[in-house]
């Protein structure tokens, strides 16, 4: 009984549901402007007709063309006498009838010894010079099979005393087929548009990888450290990564003049690795005799420090040799030119990564060293000290944090008002540090984890809501038109995409491996390598596959802005209504995305 009392009211929730549905989608068809109308128009349907035809028949294959001009004289209008040459009946020609008329009138237009089964446009040449360029009309002809054709033709209203002249031109195939300028021009740029997409994977790859674990919410929620660690930390960072891009940076200068002798460049690349190595080992021993002293802990730091510099001198050697080596080859490899490019530009992008490296590596180092000396401090000393420490460095962090990001501020607007863009923010981030310190127990541990989690979340949500194209415009602004742009826009989209996809498979791993290797005192990079890396390298290589598949179809986007690529050559096309090029580098495209498909799914058969 409850369910019939019930039935009308569900009655009345469904058709208002229903209604509700009718209202949203009439609504769409509004702001949509829908409207069959144009599409059934007779001008609509004939240019649709006639675009479709075109693009079904793609510029692929070609022929040398061996061209038919026909000239017949008339008169416009009716001189008297009027004296026109004869045709030569052993060639091709047209007999007018009538031989004049007045303008606006039609002659019919016959033709004959024309090539069999041919078009060719019928135009009128204004004037008494038969070669004249100007020509007048739209209409075609279309010969039979003994290359007779019957046309009317309606005269414009050009009107002369002497002969003026209908003209028929027809181009015949001749000689063997071959690939159109259009497909050689398609092939060069979809191999442009495949390898553009290669790099840019390859490169997102590299570096989302390492992104994901920072926004996997299972790895970094159990991280937490106390209040002094984390100041002190955020302190480091700053000044190591200025500090370490100075040095790193100054060797670089001090290797130019030895960059130039190959043979140095040769020893130092040989020899760096192996001094490094034996001082590393010294320095990092994997086991202790007897507790070190102070002194011999100083020096171990020292001698670590200096196998630092000596690895990244070898780095700036390793790029001059690269140099040399592409400097000395370009010339006698011919067509294998771009081997020589190609081992140049690996040497400047190492030349220009490595103070970049520098300012990271140290940063790191400097931060988890003095993270490590915040988490004795709070470990060992009483809580009131530990809480004057605490006001001291979360003040300082504080300021330092609102400080850079004040100074960003003034470099993005220029304001050109140090007390809004500096001292102000420095203020209220040392009251923040304050704040932080006064509420926050002297020994407790922060979720240092899930800051660091949120934060580059937020980064890699708003980078992917920003669409590729959109990339590609400003990346063409600092590079140029070309398919480096395309290839650092589809780069950089990769790096969000790619980090956001492994972050969720990093969070959905099974937890009982990674339970395991903890219990055993592993650190979280051992608890990473042994636990996590293991379970997501099958999903990480079929969502680095898909990836590619999709910087392919985006690359022919991104040269619509002049991100190189098909899509350049498409755009062109497009806007010059070019469409059976078009149609060319759309087959071409569709191609390509089909075998990429069909390749990239035996792949994952085979090793996912």
């Amino acid at each position: 009984m409850k369910d019939k009392k019930s039935s009308p009211w569900k009655s009345i929730q469904i058709g208002f549901t229903v209604l509700l549905v009718l209202f949203i989608y009439a609504y769409g068809f509004d702001v949509t402007k829908v409207n069959l109308e144009e599409l059934r128009s007779e001008r609509r349907q004939e240019s649709l007709t006639r675009v479709t035809r075109t693009l079904a028949q793609p510029d692929i294959i070609t022929y040398d063309k061996e061209r038919v001009v026909v000239n017949s004289p008339l008169y416009v209008p009716c001189p008297s006498p009027s004296n026109l040459p004869t045709a030569e009946p052993s060639f091709a020609y047209l007999v007018i009838e009538p031989a004049c008329a007045n303008p606006g009138e039609a002659v019919q237009v016959e033709g004959f010894n024309f090539p069999p089964n041919i078009t060719g446009p019928i135009r009128f040449v204004p004037g008494n010079d038969p070669l004249n360029v100007v020509a007048l009309g739209r209409e075609s002809i279309k010969t039979d099979g003994d290359g007779h054709f019957t046309t009317s033709f309606v005269l414009p209203d050009r009107l002369s005393d002497e002969p003026q002249h209908i003209r028929v031109t027809i181009s015949q195939n001749v000689g063997a087929p071959r690939f159109s300028q259009t497909a050689k021009d398609t092939w060069d740029k979809i191999i442009e548009t495949v390898f553009m997409a290669l790099l840019a994977t390859t490169a997102g790859t590299i570096l989302a990888f390492p992104i994901s674990f920072l926004a996997a919410r299972n790895l970094m929620k159990p991280v937490r450290s106390p209040l002094t660690s984390i100041a002190l930390s955020v302190l480091g960072w700053p000044i190591g990564m200025g500090l370490g891009f100075y040095i790193v940076h100054q060797i670089g200068i001090f290797t130019i003049p030895l960059s130039e002798n190959i043979f140095i460049n040769l020893v130092s690349v040989v020899t760096t690795p192996f001094v490094f190595w034996f001082a590393f080992r010294w320095a990092m021993p994997p086991e202790e005799i007897r507790i070190p002293t102070p002194s011999l802990r100083l020096t171990r730091i020292f001698i670590l420090f200096i196998a630092i510099l000596i690895a990244f001198f070898g780095f700036f050697q390793l790029a001059g040799l690269a140099t040399n080596i592409s400097l000395s080859m370009e010339k006698s490899l011919g067509s294998l030119g771009f081997l020589a490019t190609f081992l140049f530009q690996v040497s400047d992008i190492l030349r220009i990564i490595t103070p970049a490296l520098g300012a990271l590596a140290t940063g790191g180092a400097l931060a988890s060293f003095l993270g490590r000396i915040g988490q004795r401090t709070a470990e060992k000393n009483p809580a009131a000290s530990v809480k004057t420490i605490n006001f001291i460095l979360a003040a300082l962090a504080g300021a330092t944090i609102f400080g850079l990001s004040g100074w960003l501020v003034e470099w993005l607007y220029q304001i050109g008002r140090i007390e809004y863009t500096f001292w102000y923010p420095v203020l209220i981030g040392a009251g923040l540090g304050l704040l932080l310190a006064a509420f926050t127990q002297p020994k407790a541990t922060l979720p240092t984890g899930m800051v660091i989690y949120s934060i580059t979340r937020t980064i890699l949500n708003a980078l992917r809501s920003v669409e590729a194209l959109v990339m590609a415009i400003v990346f063409v602004i600092a590079v140029g038109i070309g398919p480096f742009a395309g290839m650092m826009a589809l780069g950089l989209h990769t790096i969000v995409s790619l980090a956001k996809l492994y972050s969720e498979q990093v969070e959905s791993i099974m937890p009982g491996p990674l339970e395991a290797i903890t219990a055993t005192g592993a650190n979280r990079l051992q608890t990473i390598i042994y636990a996590v890396i293991p379970q997501i390298i099958p999903p990480y290589i079929s969502y680095t596959m898909y990836r590619w598949d999709i910087n392919v179809r985006m690359s022919t986007i991104i040269g619509f802005v002049g991100g190189g690529g098909i899509g350049f050559l498409l755009q062109q096309n497009i806007n010059l209504l070019n469409y059976r090029a078009a149609s060319t580098q759309m087959l071409a495209i569709a191609v390509v995305v089909a075998s990429m498909d069909y390749v990239s799914s035996v792949l994952r058969e085979k090793y996912v």
